[in-house]
């Protein structure tokens, strides 16, 4: 099993970015999935999970409203749109498959002006 992250960059306060994990070595379509980050000294947290049929997505508060996880199974891709940046939002985003607990290598995301 291989994720990928992509799409991770340096950006303005208020600014968006949309990271994309790839997923290969598993039925992607049958397994739900979850974005996490981690910034410098702090434990890694979730920020969005969406289930396999794509009609359970969840989001902690601190992201709601600004970011956006879906899925394109066709491609065997979920991404995470994340809009109205923050300083706070500056860490390595993971990509991850609970069920096989799985990460991938992460992307790093930094919001600054």
């Amino acid at each position: 099993v291989q994720l990928v992250e992509s799409g991770g960059d340096l950006v303005q306060p208020g600014g968006s970015l949309r990271l994309s994990c790839v997923v290969s070595g598993l039925p992607f379509s049958k397994y739900g999935m979850s974005w996490h980050r981690q910034a410098p000294g702090k434990e890694r947290e979730m920020v969005a999970t969406i289930n396999s049929a794509t009609d359970s997505i969840y989001y902690p508060d601190s992201v709601k409203g600004r970011f956006t996880i879906s899925r394109d199974n066709a491609k065997n891709t979920v991404y995470l749109q994340m809009n109205n940046l923050k300083p706070e939002d500056t860490a390595v985003y993971y990509c991850y498959v609970p069920y096989i607990n799985h990460w991938g290598q992460g992307t790093q995301v930094t919001v600054s002006s």
